[in-house]
C-alpha cells in the first residue's frame, strides 16, 4: 500500500514538473514569434560588436525554470532557448508570482525603445519583481532588443 502511495506521490511530482517545462517551453516559443513578427531592427543594429554572442539568462523564479537570450547582430538571428546558459553574463529574475509571468513580460515587450521607456521599467525593479544580477547594462540592452513599442502597430495606442 505504501508503494502504491510513493508511486503516486511520485508520478504527481513529475507531472508538476511537465507543467512547469511545457510553461517555460511556450514562452521560449512566444518570445522568438513575437521578435521575429514585431521586433525592431534598429535595436540589434545598436549592439556592440563584443556583445554578439553572450548570453543572458531570464530566471523564472515561479517555476524554477530558466530561458536564455543570445546576443546577435540582426533581429532574424535572435533565437531564446530553454535551459540556463554555460556563462550568462547577466541574470535577469523574474520574482512574480507563476500567474503573473506573462503579464510581467508583456508590459517589457510593448515599451518603446526609447529613455521613456526605460524609465518605466523603474517601477518592476524597484518593487523587485524583476532583479538583475550580473551586467546592468547587458540586460538594459536586451530589455531594448524586446520592446516592440516603436512597431507600427503600436502607433498611437502608446
Amino acid at each position: 500500500m505504501n508503494q502504491k502511495v510513493d508511486k503516486i506521490e511520485e508520478l504527481a511530482v513529475r507531472a508538476r514538473e511537465l507543467l512547469k517545462e511545457t510553461k517555460a517551453l511556450q514562452i521560449v516559443k512566444s518570445a522568438n514569434m513575437l521578435i521575429d513578427l514585431f521586433g525592431v531592427e534598429s535595436a540589434f543594429e545598436k549592439i556592440k560588436h563584443k556583445r554578439i554572442g553572450q548570453q543572458i539568462e531570464f530566471y523564472l523564479q515561479a517555476i524554477d525554470k530558466s530561458l536564455t537570450f543570445t546576443f546577435t547582430k540582426k533581429k532574424d538571428d535572435f533565437k531564446a532557448a530553454f535551459g540556463a546558459p554555460a556563462e550568462p553574463i547577466s541574470r535577469i529574475i523574474f520574482n512574480v508570482k507563476e500567474e503573473k509571468i506573462l503579464k510581467t513580460i508583456s508590459k517589457i515587450l510593448v515599451i518603446k525603445d526609447n529613455l521613456f521607456g526605460l524609465v518605466k521599467l523603474m517601477p518592476l525593479l524597484i518593487t523587485r519583481k524583476i532583479k538583475i544580477k550580473g551586467s546592468l547594462f547587458a540586460a538594459i540592452v536586451l530589455c531594448r532588443c524586446m520592446m516592440m513599442g516603436k512597431h507600427e502597430m503600436y502607433k498611437g495606442q502608446l
